[in-house]
């Protein structure tokens, strides 16, 4: 008896060090911040909780994915939706998903195009009764949105952002492996690699990729050879060599950042920007309480070089809880986990 008492007291002691000695700097506890970008930049309201954004440079419009969480958290859930942003200097917002489908409560979003010039943007929608689903919508004339299928397969277990590939094939991170319960808050508080990302061939799902602590972000340079994800708990990207035939995923290294990063997005020269949570415990609170800021970073990276930037950085709550960050020319737009707005902000 006596020896299983020392064991659970090393244990727990082990655990002690642990948590101490790498979850607390991997949370952002000790980083020091200075306001960057952020006092330049405009709002322009959207619709609460502006979480993902992709940018089409031919349409001219930021695609923004928005759906209120905390009155879904209150148990009073509103329908969400993909809206537009004009980026001709007009700041004119347009609601382009249709509610015909039924209820949608969409989270990450990626775009799509055919050789011929077909578009489609994939959603993802955390359903209240029927669990995670993936929207797909054919884009029309100014970025209008045509509903044309509802994915849904076992391995899509705990879905946070997708990644496109074909007309009805993906990529999708899972976040979490346990959902709910006790190993669900352990799994978070020591970033335990229990993450994956899933692969939809148009038919059949299966995991492409697992050992991540909390998979959040995935997108994919422009070839197609590589595909980068967010792992939130480590606060770095891991890089996959993509096999372009098998769509199998090849581990090939990490870039770290500067935050506990979330959506990714890429500009014309293949650079990565990064929105991310740089105090991952003020991100805690500001979920519970809107009234306490949770500091936001958007972070410029080379991939090849693994050189990273910190563009936009924002202690004063302007925008609390930043989620995504897409770029095109000489703008930057900065979404957030939770407020109704934007940021539109100038890169000189």
């Amino acid at each position: 008896m006596r020896a299983l008492l020392w064991l659970i007291g090393l244990a727990l002691a082990a655990l002690g060090v642990y948590f101490f000695s790498l979850m607390i700097p991997l949370s952002g506890v000790f980083t020091t911040l200075e306001p960057r970008l952020a006092a330049q930049c405009r709002p322009v309201d959207i619709h609460p909780g502006t979480e993902d954004i992709i940018i089409d440079p031919e349409l001219s419009v930021a695609f923004i994915s928005a759906d209120d969480r905390r009155a879904t958290l209150a148990g009073a859930p509103v329908q969400g939706g993909i809206y537009t942003l004009r980026l001709d200097g007009s700041d004119r917002v347009s609601r382009v998903s249709p509610d015909s489908f039924g209820e949608f409560h969409p989270h990450g979003i990626s775009l799509w195009s055919s050789p011929e010039g077909m578009k489609r943007l994939f959603a993802v929608n955390h359903t209240i009764d029927e669990g995670d689903k993936v929207e797909i919508f054919d884009v029309g004339f100014a970025g209008a949105l045509i509903h044309v299928d509802t994915i849904s397969f076992a391995q899509m277990s705990s879905a946070n952002d997708i990644l496109a590939v074909g007309p009805r094939s993906f990529y999708v991170t899972n976040d979490k492996g346990f959902k709910t319960g006790v190993m669900n808050t352990v799994e978070a508080y020591l970033a335990l690699p229990f993450s994956s990302v899933a692969f939809y061939d148009g038919q059949n799902g299966s995991i492409a990729a697992k050992g991540l602590a909390y998979a959040n972000g995935i997108n994919m340079s422009a070839n197609g050879r590589n595909v980068y994800v967010s792992e939130l708990l480590r606060r770095r990207i891991v890089v996959y060599e993509r096999d372009t035939a098998t769509n199998a995923l090849k581990r090939l290294k990490t870039l770290r950042v500067n935050t506990a990063p979330d959506n990714i997005e890429l500009d014309e020269r293949g650079g990565l920007w990064v929105g991310g949570h740089p105090k991952v415990f003020d991100f805690l609170k500001h979920a519970e309480d809107p009234s306490v800021i949770a500091p936001s970073v958007v972070v410029h990276l080379n991939p090849a070089t693994g050189e990273s930037e910190d563009v936009f950085i924002d202690t004063d709550g302007i925008l609390n809880a930043s989620s995504v960050g897409a770029a095109l020319g000489d703008t930057l737009i900065v979404g957030a986990v939770f407020d109704d707005h934007v940021m539109v902000c100038p890169l000189e």
